[in-house]
């Protein structure tokens, strides 16, 4: 049963602490990933072998697959499992196609003219979870993005299965992608060895991926140690479904349930109109978590969440705006009139027959998304994540003559007489 709370009774700091979650009150989990860094970044290649035997239980030889390796790994699963992964290819390829767009020459005032340019970024870190399942999709929501930009080196890592490889879906989709090395790393010591650079492991400009709150920690700490940036705070699971008397609670339960069989630390929250609609959800959720194969993993994850009882869908849409979801769901045959009031969110999900599975896999969407509240200030995964923009301008003799004079008295005003002299000098001499 999910624990209920009114939405009408919580005071602001109420609200505060239920949206808070994945924190880290005692650095625990901080101490622990800094010893990790600091292992990996003096240890290297040792540091992360001896890493693998520790966590993924096993004895490696070396720390990458090779083009055959990965080939061989890749013939392993059916044609259809093949075409699904296909089908999820395309469409996630043609969603982040239209992304990379050329920005037009801006004439701010006649002879002056200013323009952006996007340039990959040389070499990127794929991170893709393998703890207690693996995310093929996941390599497919960062490799796509970072083909069509144009990276000229993509490294990934994922962690070793229990034979010291990967499975044979990640190998199809590596396949899918023209990537024909894998490196046999995971968690926090992954992270750390793509931004330093090990023997095997190349340094990268910038690291992507999902995980658990040891690489979530791990991506905000090397920022700190080294010239490498991350795309986002993506960390554990989360989701927030909004219903009203117009939702299926088998619809609502099904949407909780896949985000808590993430892990124990994933979050699933049901924001609802009346207790009728909460009632019909939980007996909806006993029914169907008895028969999940993840059921242990679902039910600790389904304690750490929640309902919301609201008066109105726009009191929902405020609760949301400030938990600011990973996923969020608009279970009501009302969502057109709502989404102009989102304000945060990773990604929406809207009307009854839209779950949030479809854009995990398959949609075209990017399943790459802020969690633990950074939806304020942070987008998902697009293009755009892959590229840096660069700008540009050009000023002709007319720009100089339009411009110049601006230039001198701005930097006049600010003491800056060093600027002046390089715009006057330029007026003296043309």
């Amino acid at each position: 049963m999910l624990k209920s709370y009114s939405y009408q009774t919580l005071s602001a700091e109420e609200i505060q602490q239920l949206v808070s979650r994945n924190t880290d009150p005692n650095h625990a989990i901080q101490d622990t990933v800094h010893q990790i860094i600091q292992e990996v970044q003096t240890n290297g290649d040792a540091a992360l072998l001896n890493y693998a035997k520790q966590f993924d239980k096993v004895n490696l030889d070396r720390l990458f697959l090779d083009k055959e390796e990965i080939e061989a790994l890749s013939m392993s699963i059916s044609r259809d499992q093949m075409r699904a992964l296909e089908i999820a290819f395309q469409n996630i390829y043609k969603f982040h196609q239209t992304q990379l767009r050329k920005e037009r020459t801006v004439e701010t005032m006649p002879g002056v003219k200013c323009w952006r340019e996007a340039r990959a970024i040389e070499k990127v870190g794929l991170y893709i979870p393998g703890g207690s399942a693996v995310l093929p999709s996941t390599l497919l929501m960062l490799g796509i993005p970072a083909r069509i930009a144009g990276c000229r080196e993509i490294v990934v890592c994922s962690p070793p299965q229990h034979h010291g490889k990967i499975n044979g879906f990640v190998a199809y989709c590596l396949k899918l992608l023209k990537i024909e090395k894998i490196y046999l790393a995971g968690g926090a010591q992954a992270v750390a060895a793509m931004a330093f650079g090990t023997k095997s492991i190349p340094k990268v400009n910038k690291i992507f991926g999902p995980g658990n709150q040891f690489v979530t920690k791990a991506k905000s700490l090397i920022q700190g140690m080294c010239d490498v940036s991350i795309d986002m705070p993506a960390g554990p699971s989360e989701v927030l479904v909004i219903a009203d008397e117009s939702a299926n609670p088998a619809f609502v339960a099904a949407d909780l349930l896949a985000q808590a069989e993430h892990g124990i630390d994933s979050q699933a929250v049901l924001v609802c109109t009346s207790e009728e609609i909460a009632s019909a959800v939980n007996v909806e959720l006993t029914a169907q978590l008895a028969v999940l194969p993840r059921k242990e993993l679902a039910e600790k994850a389904i304690l750490n969440s929640y309902v919301v009882l609201v008066n109105s869908l726009q009191e929902a849409i405020a609760f949301s705006n400030s938990y600011a979801p990973e996923h969020l769901i608009l279970e009501t045959d009302q969502w057109n009139s709502l989404t102009h009031l989102i304000q945060n969110a990773g990604s929406v999900f809207l009307g009854h027959l839209t779950p949030e599975s479809a854009g995990d896999y398959a949609s075209g969407t990017n399943h790459t998304l802020p969690t633990s509240g950074y939806a304020k200030s942070y987008s998902g995964v697009s293009v755009d994540s892959f590229v840096k923009k660069i700008t540009f301008q050009h000023i002709s003799e007319q720009g100089l003559e339009q411009i110049g004079s601006t230039v001198e008295i701005l930097a006049e005003l600010e003491g800056l007489q060093a600027h002046k002299n390089a715009v006057s000098i330029r007026k003296k001499n043309k």
